[in-house]
């Protein structure tokens, strides 16, 4: 964590700017309870219960999705956030040096706006825990006054957390752990003592293509962090360990996304209508006891108000990068707001929870992707990133290239992005090659717009890498950057 960020309190001022190396003072195992409550979600129960009864697998092929989506998901995570540690700055900020200084609003506007589904599904998820806490201890009915003050409710503190800034964010991960993890184990014995383990263990097995489909789904939710992976990872010295960034990142999240998705899939069994709920929550408080319920979900709420927190945070950089030149505090609330509208809209008039929620994971995953793939290929080409270039938006810089893009990766992007979706499937919509096809019919749309837009930029002739600052020079480069990103913040950042 930065003494510099530690020296000026609970509030974090630091925007885009590149972190100097006297102030990268952070450790890779802060990492770890960072994606532990990045999974808090109860959202991992209902779509482990999907696994049952959408995808009609049996015990053992949810444990493989269970098992695969995290590696797969936040191994990309852990690989996207070496560069956090190289660039020492935003995720979307480094992007500059890939799309170009114009060419990064294409991907930025879009990766904005998806978060905006992601932060609205996890606000509605809150809003309807702390709608069922109340119902099971007052007998409080749920009705659209009551759902819109919960709501508001959960947005307004999501915002509190996240404007503070890293160091809150963090530290409440950290609380969130040890609570999650000993509510969660007393779930864990309350299942094994009550269920009809000869039901869970005779369901028959589901097609492969099934599988691979779960493992997408459940994964999505880990694709939509990887562009926010550096975030996370700028204020780690240059030196920290690759291998242990990937590590701390795959085994947080796998932690709680493993048993999560198993318990899901075993309350399932007793309750086939868990998949196809009006709400995400309120079917535990018919499964579990007062005394284990209540608790849950109260730390379940303290974990989804974290994941949007994150969400939030790294959502704040991406409006600085578009041009939005507040200071990252007050960029935040843009997407509060959002999310307090568009959620209304969900609660008050959407009939499938579900339903929508999956339709949206299988788009907001091809959405990232598009970036995911050029911004991963670029990776194997830059080693550094040069901060006094990131922070020139104007013709001056050398990430400006023609016109302000980089004409090799908006490209890529474009191509990888369009071709994703031709290939995928949901309520919403769906491409005209998602049938009669490998990639179709086995949900891997969005594995496709990586490779594709991926080696697309590899083979695409490039601008030239102008080489970058030195360090001191880049340390030096991260003052003017706090002037022309966060213009008008009259405090250092």
């Amino acid at each position: 964590m930065s003494k510099t960020v530690q020296a000026e309190g609970a509030l974090e001022t630091r925007g885009i700017e590149q972190v100097p190396d006297a102030e990268r003072t952070g450790r890779t195992r802060e990492l770890f309870p960072t994606w532990v409550g990045a999974n808090i979600s109860v959202l991992l129960l209902t779509m482990g219960a999907s696994l049952v009864v959408a995808y009609h697998l049996s015990f053992w092929q949810a444990v493989v999705c269970a098992v695969a989506a995290p590696v797969v998901s936040y191994g990309l995570v852990g690989l996207i956030g070496i560069a956090g540690k190289r660039g020492g700055a935003p995720g979307m900020a480094l992007s500059r040096a890939v799309f170009g200084q114009r060419g990064n609003l294409l991907p930025g506007a879009l990766i904005w706006v998806a978060r905006w589904g992601w932060e609205t599904i996890n606000a509605v998820t809150g809003a309807y825990a702390l709608l069922t806490v109340l119902d099971i201890v007052f007998g409080l009915k749920a009705n659209s006054v009551l759902d819109i003050v919960m709501l508001l409710a959960f947005v307004v503190a999501t915002f509190a957390i996240s404007g503070l800034g890293i160091n809150a964010v963090q530290k409440c991960n950290q609380y969130a752990t040890y609570l999650f993890g000993l509510f969660s184990v007393l779930v864990l014995v309350y299942l094994i003592v009550d269920t009809d383990w000869s039901n869970v263990f005779s369901r028959p097995a589901g097609s492969t293509a099934a599988v691979i489909t779960g493992i997408g789904m459940i994964a999505a939710g880990g694709v939509s962090w990887i562009p926010t992976a550096p975030d996370f990872t700028r204020y780690l010295p240059r030196t920290a360990s690759s291998k242990a960034i990937v590590g701390h990142s795959v085994g947080g999240a796998g932690i709680v996304v493993l048993p999560m998705v198993l318990m899901g899939t075993v309350m399932a069994v007793s309750t086939p209508d868990l998949a196809s709920a009006s709400d995400p929550v309120s079917f535990l408080g018919e499964i579990l006891p007062t005394w284990i319920a209540v608790p849950y979900l109260l730390i379940a709420l303290i974990g989804m108000l974290l994941i949007n927190a994150m969400s939030m945070y790294s959502a704040g950089f991406t409006a600085q990068t578009l041009g939005f030149r507040i200071p990252r505090h007050w960029a935040v609330s843009v997407n509060a707001v959002i999310s307090l509208g568009f959620g209304g809209v969900l609660m008050l008039v959407a009939t499938s929870f579900m339903g929508s929620f999956i339709a949206f994971l299988s788009l907001l995953a091809v959405a990232f992707s598009a970036w995911v793939g050029v911004f991963g290929a670029d990776m194997l080409r830059r080693t550094e990133y040069d901060g006094r270039a990131m922070a020139d938006t104007t013709r001056t810089s050398a990430y400006w290239y023609t016109g302000g893009f980089s004409p090799a990766a908006v490209a890529a992007w474009a191509i990888g992005l369009v071709a994703g979706l031709m290939f995928t499937t949901s309520d919403w919509f769906t491409g005209p090659l998602a049938h009669n096809n490998v990639i179709g019919e086995y949900g891997l749309g969005w594995v496709a717009t990586i490779v594709i837009s991926g080696v697309l930029y590899l083979v695409l002739p490039k601008s030239a890498v102008v080489a970058p600052s030195s360090p001191a020079d880049a340390d030096a480069a991260g003052a003017s950057a706090a002037g022309s990103a966060a213009r008008p913040e009259s405090v250092r950042a």
